[in-house]
This record gives C-alpha cells, structure tokens and sequence, in this order.
C-alpha cells in the first residue's frame, strides 16, 4: 500500500509540473524495469539501452563505428570497446556527459568543432535525441554486457592478396613442345581453356634487340646481332641472356625502376630546390647492388634500416638513402615540426607503395574506406620511422685512402687553432647550446632565440645535402655522445652564426677571424665522400594517431606495430630492423607478389596484377593468379634472387612470341590479358635518348658518379623558383646515359618529361606511354638529336665504305638491328638522292653527302620502330 500511495503521489506531481510547463519528459518504465546486466547502479534509470539507445546507435554510428575496423579505432559495437575509446581517448565518461566527447561531438558542441556523424556520411541526431543520450551517459551509461551490436554471423573473406601464397601445381597442358620453362604452363593452360593458341616465336633479329634493350636499356651492336644470328646452336638465346645479365649495364637500366618508385631526385623540392650534392651515391648503391645481384631481402633490409644491422658497414648505411628521397621544405617561416612529419608520412606511403602494394595515404586522416587498414595501424606504421632523423656520413671511395690518412694531421691543426681559446669558446658555446635548447621548449619567451632555432632547422646543410635537422638532433646530445664530425660541424655552425649569445664576447675572442681560418683549413684538407643515410634518434619520438591527419591534433598515443589483417612476426624489439624483416618473412603475403609482379609489367607492359600499386580490394584482379603465386613462392623459396627471376622470365616462350596483332583474338582480348602474344612498347625517355646516342657513337661507357647536365635551354630552369643553374656538362659527361642526368624536382630534365618521366616528387610504379607531336618535334629538332644524327651520317660514312645500297643497309642494322625491306631501302635512296641534289657546297661546312646522310640519320632515328621495344 505504501509503495501504490508513493507512486500516487508522484503522478500527481509530474501531472502538476506538465501544467506549469516546465515538464521533461522522462519513461516511466524504469520504475518497473528488471535490473539489466552491466547497468551501473543508480536510482532511477529513465532510459533503456535496448529501447532508447541501441536504435539510435544503429542508425546513426554503427556505418562507421560498428565495422571490424572503426573509424578512428572506436567501436560502438559493445559496452566494453564503447568505454575504452578510440583514437580521440575516451569517449564515454559515466556519470559525466558534459565531459564525454561522444555527447560533445553529437552536439555539436566539442571544442574542435568536430561533429558527428560528419557532414554527408548520415543524419544529424535530433534535440530530443541527443537529450536522450545525455542522460543516458547521466544516468551511467547502461548496456547490457552481452549485447554486441552488429555482429556478424560469419567473418569477411579476406581479399585474395591477404591470404598465404601457395605453390599450386603445374597444369597440365596439351601442347607440352610449346613451353618451355614453368611460366608457359601457366600461360598456356588459359589460353587452352579460352580455345586459343599462342602466337609464334619472334624472329631472331627482333628477339635480340627485344632482350637487349629489356636488360641493358640500350640496343645491341650489329656484332652482337650477327653473332646471334650465326649461331645455330639450341643455347645462342640463353648464352645471350647471361651475357646481358652479367653486363653492368643492367643494373644501370633496372635502377631507374627502383628510382621512380622512391621518386629519387637530386635536389631538395619545394621553392628552394636546393641541390643535394650526394644525392647519386644512392643511385649508384641502387645501380650496384642490382648488378652484384643482392638478394631481393637484403636489398630491403639494407634501404629501411641498414644503419640497425649488427656491426653495419659504410656500404649497408648507404643504403637508407632510400629514406631521404623525401622532399626539405627550407623556406623562411616553414614549420620545422610540420615537414618533419611531412617526411615521416611520405616514408610510411612509400613502404606501403613498395613492399606491400597498398594506398596507405587513404588512411592518414580516417580508416581506409576499402581496405582493412585502421588509421591507427597507419600510424602504427608511422612510428616505426618517426624516430629516423637524417644524416650524411663518412664513405670513402676508391681512391680516397690518402684524405683519410690526411685526416689525423687536419684535426691537429684544426684543434691547434682553437686551443689559446678553448675553455672561454666552450663555454660560450655551451651557453649558446643551452638557450637554443630552451627556446625550443619556450618558443614564446624570446622570439629572437625561437627564430635562431628554426634558421638552424631550416639552413643546416642547406647546399651541402647534409640532414636538415640533423644540426638539431647535435644540440640535444651530450656533448661526450658527439662524434668528431659532430662537434666540429656544431662548432663551425656556431661561429658562423652563434654570435646572438653574446656579440661583445664574439668580437672579444675574435671567433669570427677563428671561423675564416677552419674555413681555408678545410679547403686545405678536403673530406672524405660523403653518403645520404638515415640514423635513429637517442631519445626515440613519441608517436600519435593525428586526428584528421593534422599533427597539431594528437589522439591516442601509438607504437610501432605491424597491421591486424596480416600475420604478425614476433620481434623482441620493433623497431625499422623489425619492420624490414617482417616485409620479407614468409609470413607477409604481399611483398613477394607485389615485386614479382612489378618485373613482370616491364617485360609485357602490364602486369598480372595491371594495378601494380594497389593490391587492395580496389585493385585489379590477377590474370593469371596461380601463376602469380608460383612467382612469387619460386622467387621468396629461391633466396630472393633478382636475376634468376629476370632469367626465367626473359627465357620463356611466352616472352619470345611475336608481337604481330591476331585478328582471331584481337576483339575477345585486346588488352591481351591472356598474353597470346608480345606488346609493342615504346621506350622509356632515358632509352630514347640513350638509344640515340648509342647508335651514332657519342655515349659514354663511364659509370657511376655526380650527376650531368646534358644540352637543354636555360629557359627550363630558369621557369622554376630558386637559384638553380644549368651549365651544361662537357666531353663525355655531356654523352652520358640518362640516368645520370641531374633531376631538379621543381624542373626536371625538359626532353625526360616530353618522354613520360614521372613527377620526381611522388612515387610511380608505372610509366605512362604516350604518344604526342611534341614527341615528333623532339626527335626532329632538340640539339641533342641534331647532334646525334650528324654523328650518325658520320659514322656510317667510316665504317661502311661500300656504295649508298651497303651504306643504307649498314644504318639499318645500327638503328633497328635488322635488314631494311626492300620498300624501305629504294625509300631511303630515294631521300638521299633528293637531299644530296637540293644541297649546296658551303665553304668550311659539311660536304653536300654529309649534309644528305645528315638528312637520313635524322629519319632513322624519327622512326616509330626506333623509339619502340618490338
């Protein structure tokens, strides 16, 4: 009776304060309402989680929060994984819904201006809704402990790509005498199952300029050609393969490869563009561990974390290289902080570009919308490089034995300058240190010392290519941790621009006539070479999700770590080292096909895989996916070996086809997916270029070393900002291959860019090919080309002395390594004959064959066939 005559007496109440107006709604259920399990105590419970809460979190959060991989790590699927939070920490807080963020964001209220569910992706929560939620937070945020929302009754097949690669049998195929290695098994077996046929065998003259210019990147001798074609024997093919795979030349054309996926450059990008003077010492590690065949592992390990191998040589260090192909923004006023993460993203994308074939970059600011990628995993990847700070250290080449001697007497000398007024310039030095290091932590106390710190992030190095915030990381060791080139880098910084801690004192110690003269003594004492490299920090950088990628928005605290979604190798420590191995354990599925598949595109213009940077659920499917994984188990199982890969590609049937078009199969397959025949592919812009100067008999064999500038306008840098200069190269460097030719990001080499080079700024699995007049124009009217040419008519003129017929012919096979058809020789008379009678003598000019076969050469190297891999 009591308990009847309270709820009476509460009726009438709630029925007076609806009269007067100022009535909140509230269910009465809850007076009534079985206790729920996981319901925080309270005294009265005036909203349900089944009735008022669940239905609003599934129509409104669970698109996005009930996934198996939530936006920004929080999942709204349990009462457990609502309380942990996410990627913005907490964001329930029982009892407190003024300081949950959930409530504040769905009210539009968070202190961020973040609302949720963001603008287009759902509908706004109504007042009464979001009041609904308030009080349910109030009241304790009830949800029973076994209710999952969104479960689902099986898990999501993983996409084909995720899953271990295996090593599926041979098929079997009816025309076993057409194969003839394990590839055309493969090949073959499709286009019987699809009742079609292989095309046959290209001729010798087109196979071995085909395989020289796939290996070398360069065309074959006429020797060369008649050598091949003389030699009747089953192995004359494969004798030619080894011969070209053990030519340094390899390694020279398979390294631009490598170089556009990590968009290597020689300068620094952004207004400045700064020349990085060391930059091609990278290029050539590339170049020479492709020719000395690194296994494909090694080569990994060594470019993402070669300064962590246990008693690491100068030539492993070298190769982190790779991790300082980002761009340096050293403009005044860029945030130092700002485009050191820039560089950390941009080495994050590229791992994720390279070695695993996925867009990383779609997860910066918000889980991947495809992918199962969580923008914490991407951020978990981000750690493992955030703590890298770049360097350029010691590594001596050939000849530098005696700078090294030399060093011991430099340092004696240098030390002798400084001693009458070492401990004064110590201490002066210690006193700069110590207000530099506090201005970094107190950018507003002194504006003048806050902007010492950052000219020192900005111009450390700057002309040099040493690390821009290598200068930084010094001044926060000790100084007993400093290496010699440490502390007399500091040192010389400090003369040159410390004399903000005490201008008298400078003047009285008379540092500036100190610095003139370690200036003269390094001129004196020349360094030894240095390499660009990577190091680790002593005091490793904390990592954090950034909330909507922006780094001043730190989230939840991360650690290195390797995604969910594929198998995770234990690692007592996980640092790049850790990262490196796990790309190239057999328990990563993906880096294996990814590169076998990226070597494959080259050799037919696409790969197996035609998306060969995104092996995600967006991407292509295979064409041929059981072959694929033989690939890639055969490569992975063999020891990683590059070139046998190369070799057992190059000596299948499949590649030898002939690439004559099939009308029987032209409209079932026209992209030839099922790879009936070889593709026609023009060549890449540094061949072009090299080609021409190979058969007209300027190019240069030297290897290795600086960059070259080759003829251009001075116009093409001078539209660039920046200081940049372009005194073109003399004797032999002006005739080097392309791939020595500097590449200024902000101006790349012009006829490169006619030709489909890539933005050296941003990473390119795949060249365009394309097909342009401008490309014609190129060829008819760069002075590279005119120069060419008229080497060319000179050359034929040597060394073919017979008449215009032998002559023509003997241009033929230097141009196309082929004999010319009969159409095309009584052309060819036909344009010499034409060109020799509208010529005229002149005086100290070329004779008027000269002038001719100047106008031939010209044509031979405008052909569509000169400038094509048949």
């Amino acid at each position: 009776m009591r308990d009847r005559f309270a709820l009476f007496k509460l009726r009438i109440l709630l029925l007076s304060l609806l009269v007067s107006g100022i009535f909140v709604l509230m269910p009465l259920s809850f007076l009534s309402a079985d206790k729920e399990p996981g319901r925080q105590k309270t005294d009265a419970v005036s909203i349900p989680f089944k009735r008022d809460i669940q239905p609003l979190l599934e129509a409104h959060c669970l698109s996005c929060h009930g996934s198996e991989k939530p936006e920004s790590g929080f999942s709204l699927t349990s009462r457990k994984s609502a309380l942990t939070g996410g990627n913005y920490g907490t964001a329930i807080i029982p009892g407190k819904p003024d300081q949950s963020p959930l409530l504040l964001m769905i009210s539009g209220t968070h202190q961020d201006e973040i609302v949720m569910p963001p603008e287009g992706e759902g509908e706004r929560l109504s007042d009464k809704e979001v009041a609904a939620i308030r009080q349910w937070i109030r009241e304790g945020a009830n949800w029973p402990d076994a209710l999952v929302l969104g479960a689902q009754s099986k898990q999501r097949k993983l996409h084909w790509s995720f899953q271990p690669i295996n090593n599926p049998e041979l098929p079997v195929v009816q025309n076993e005498n057409w194969c003839k290695n394990e590839i055309d098994h493969f090949i073959l077996h499709r286009l019987e199952q699809e009742k079609s046929s292989p095309s046959e065998a290209a001729d010798k003259a087109t196979l071995i300029r085909r395989i020289t210019l796939d290996l070398t990147g360069l065309p074959p001798t006429p020797a060369e050609v008649d050598q091949f074609l003389n030699d009747s024997s089953p192995e004359a093919y494969e004798r030619v393969v080894e011969r070209l795979l053990a030519s340094p030349r390899f390694g020279e054309k398979w390294a631009r490869h490598w170089l556009d996926l990590c968009h290597y450059a020689d300068s620094d990008g952004y207004l400045t563009d700064a020349v990085r003077p060391h930059a091609w010492r990278y290029r050539d590690w590339v170049v020479n561990s492709l020719n000395e065949n690194k296994p494909f592992d090694q080569f990994t390990i060594e470019q993402l974390a070669g300064d962590l191998l246990p008693e690491t040589t100068p030539a492993q260090h070298a190769g982190t290289g790779f991790l300082r192909q980002t761009l340096s923004n050293r403009e005044g006023g860029a945030d130092l902080e700002e485009f050191r993460v820039n560089k950390v993203v941009d080495r994050t994308k590229l791992m994720g570009t390279v070695w695993l074939g996925l867009t990383l970059e779609c997860c910066r600011c918000h889980n991947h919308k495809y992918d199962p990628i969580t923008q914490k995993e991407f951020y978990q990847f981000y750690a493992f490089f955030n703590s890298a700070y770049e360097v350029n250290i010691d590594a001596p080449l050939a000849g530098e034995e005696e700078r090294l001697q030399q060093q011991v007497e430099y340092q004696q000398k240098r030390q002798a300058l400084i001693d009458p007024i070492r401990e004064p310039l110590e201490n002066l030095q210690r006193e700069w240190e110590r207000k530099m290091l506090y201005a970094a932590m107190h950018p507003a106390d002194d504006h003048h010392w806050a902007r010492a710190w950052e000219v020192m992030g900005l111009v450390w190095g700057v002309g040099t290519g040493e690390g821009q915030q290598e200068g930084l990381e010094i001044l926060k060791m000790e100084p007993a941790q400093r290496s010699q080139r440490q502390q007399d880098d500091l040192l010389d910084y400090f003369l040159g621009r410390g004399h903000l801690v005490n201008g008298d004192q400078f003047k009285e110690l008379k540092l500036n006539e100190l610095a003139r003269k370690l200036g003269e003594l390094r001129k004196e004492y020349p360094a030894v070479s240095r390499a660009p490299a990577v190091r680790e920090m002593q005091i490793p950088q904390l990592a954090y999700v950034h909330l909507r990628g922006s780094f001043q928005s730190p989230g939840i605290p991360v650690e290195p770590a390797t995604p969910a979604f594929l198998p995770a190798k234990e690692q007592q420590k996980q640092n790049r080292l850790a990262l490196a191995r796990w790309l190239v354990s057999n328990d990563n599925p993906l880096t294996a096909r990814v590169t076998v598949n990226r070597i494959w595109q080259e050799y037919f213009g696409q790969g197996i895989v035609v998306s060969s940077d995104d092996f995600g659920t967006q991407g292509d499917s295979p064409s041929h996916p059981q072959l694929l994984d033989w690939l890639a188990y055969r490569f992975r199982s063999h020891g990683w070996n590059v070139k046998d890969l190369h070799r057992l590609i190059v000596t299948s049937a499949t590649y030898r086809q002939s690439s004559r078009i099939r009308a029987d199969i032209q409209q079932r397959d026209p992209a030839n997916r099922l790879l009936s025949h070889q593709v026609s592919l023009r060549l890449p812009a540094e061949t072009v270029r090299d080609q021409a100067l190979a058969v007209s008999g300027l190019l240069s064999e030297k290897q290795g070393g600086p960059c070259v500038r080759p003829p251009q306008p001075d116009s093409v840098v001078m539209e660039a900002f920046g200081y940049n200069t372009w005194e073109v190269s003399t004797g032999e460097d002006r005739y080097r291959r392309g791939l020595y030719t500097l590449t200024l990001r902000t101006s790349p080499y012009a006829q490169a860019v006619i030709f489909d080079a890539p933005n050296p700024s941003q990473s390119c699995s795949r060249r365009d090919r394309s097909n342009t007049p401008l490309q014609a124009l190129t060829l008819l009217n760069d002075p590279v080309y005119f120069e060419a040419a008229r080497h060319l008519a000179k050359r034929i003129l040597s060394e073919e002395q017979g008449n215009l017929e032998e002559q023509l012919r003997y241009a033929f096979r230097l141009c196309l390594s082929r004999e010319p058809l009969e159409p095309e020789l009584k052309r060819l008379k036909l344009l010499y004959q034409q060109e020799r009678n509208q010529s005229e003598e002149s005086e100290g000019m070329i004779s008027k064959e000269e002038a001719a076969w100047l106008v031939v050469a010209s044509v031979l190297l405008n052909l569509h066939e000169f400038i094509t891999r048949d």
